[in-house]
């Protein structure tokens, strides 16, 4: 549904087949797109078939759960199957293709992100996961493919609503499971996600991996002037939900007021980090880190957690496509095991800066306007602090008088 999606934006189907052959598909299999229509939505279905004495086979890849988790390795008796494919062999596959450099480091990233999760729900080392040899083929086209089709899009960052996962339950090799799929849970932590009464799965685990691979943020559509709307078909055609995936392409539009007139907007990623075990210099060096690394805000709350300990939240405000690296930084520099991603919406005053003069020279003030009127004028801490060392005097007198000088 991801790939179908991507052609539906205007991806080049030349995109797809090139990247499929630079892997290369076994000898029967091929893949190849149709048009079609799911409750009144038209767009495209990506199709991997295989050839059964010159009679192709569509595999419906929606509804099977082998290419993830039928291991070759027998947990109870310690001994390994014959068939398949582990996530060893489907590494090595890959990097020694011909995909380009950067869709082959995505689609590896991809698969280790589901061998990771399978491996640590069944006990089992990541290279030790298996792949069903049918289900395998299926997973290596669908997400080369849609790494493929991302790539060639190039955009600046990759956001998606909330998940939204059916109830019920889900066949899968090692037996019936319920929803979400024990994989597909796994590879969602930290995202948005709610379960709904309609019995059918609507996340797989290769969709959860795609989207946590690529995603910097969940949460509304960002301000955008939409560019090309695209959908992509599921195998299966009932209601009430449509079973399609639509994908939107278009240009951050910072301009568009998000509730006012003259305000400017823009989208921002949260990260979010909860320490109970990080001394205050410690803390005060790692929010520095984070400025350092680019954060447009960066600010320490006090919190309660589970103990009753007194602890602290850090909370940095990121550009989106900063987000992950951001992230990076926060887990290396304190004690956290983790950080909360969502996205937000900044109203913010249009900006500019400006001198006023004092009796102890210039001072640089930010000046804040809404349509093209100021607003607010607020000199910087920073130049007062310079000038009041140069004067003996202190940064308070500074700036006093440079209040003065912009009233």
């Amino acid at each position: 549904m991801c790939v179908g999606a991507l052609r539906d934006l205007g991806v080049a189907e030349d995109v797809f087949t090139a990247a499929l052959d630079a892997v290369g598909l076994p000898e029967g299999l091929h893949a190849h797109f149709h048009r079609g229509a799911r409750r009144g939505i038209a767009g495209w279905k990506f199709h991997v078939h295989e050839s059964h004495h010159g009679h192709p086979h569509e595999h419906a890849r929606e509804h099977t759960h082998g290419h993830a988790h039928d291991h070759g390795h027998d947990h109870e008796q310690g001994h390994g199957h014959t068939h398949g494919r582990s996530y060893a062999q489907i590494r090595d596959l890959l990097s020694a293709s011909g995909l380009a450099p950067r869709v082959k480091e995505r689609a590896l990233a991809v698969f280790r992100r589901i061998a990771v999760a399978e491996g640590r729900i069944h006990g089992v080392p990541p290279d030790d996961v298996g792949f069903h040899e049918v289900g395998a083929v299926d997973s290596i086209a669908d997400i080369v493919a849609a790494c493929a089709g991302i790539e060639a899009l190039s955009p600046d960052f990759v956001c998606a609503s909330p998940l939204v996962e059916g109830s019920g339950f889900i066949e899968c090799a090692h037996g019936r499971f319920p929803l979400p799929a024990p994989a597909t849970l796994a590879l969602l932590e930290g995202i948005p996600l709610r379960q709904v009464e309609e019995q059918c799965e609507f996340v797989t685990p290769t969709g959860a991996a795609i989207l946590a691979e690529y995603c910097t943020a969940f949460g509304p559509m960002p301000a955008m002037r939409v560019s090309v709307i695209g959908y992509g078909l599921g195998t299966r055609d009932s209601g009430p939900r449509p079973n399609v995936l639509r994908a939107v392409l278009g240009e951050a539009a910072d301009d568009v007021p998000a509730g006012g007139d003259g305000y400017e907007s823009d989208e921002v990623a949260l990260l979010e980090a909860n320490l109970d075990d990080m001394t205050p210099e410690l803390l005060a060096c790692a929010c520095e880190a984070v400025r350092k690394a680019g954060a447009l805000d960066v600010w320490v709350t006090p919190a309660t957690m589970k103990k009753g300990r007194s602890a602290q939240i850090l909370h940095a405000l990121v550009e989106p496509s900063d987000s992950g690296r951001i992230a990076g930084v926060v887990l290396a520099g304190t004690s956290s095991f983790g950080v909360r991603i969502s996205g937000a919406r900044r109203l913010k005053l249009a900006r500019d800066f400006v001198e006023v003069e004092t009796r102890f020279g210039p001072v640089r003030a930010k000046r804040g306007m809404i349509g093209g009127r100021v607003v607010k004028v607020v000199p910087e801490l920073d130049a007062c602090a310079a000038l009041a060392e140069s004067a003996g005097v202190p940064v308070a007198e500074v700036y006093l008088a440079a209040q003065a000088a912009v009233r």
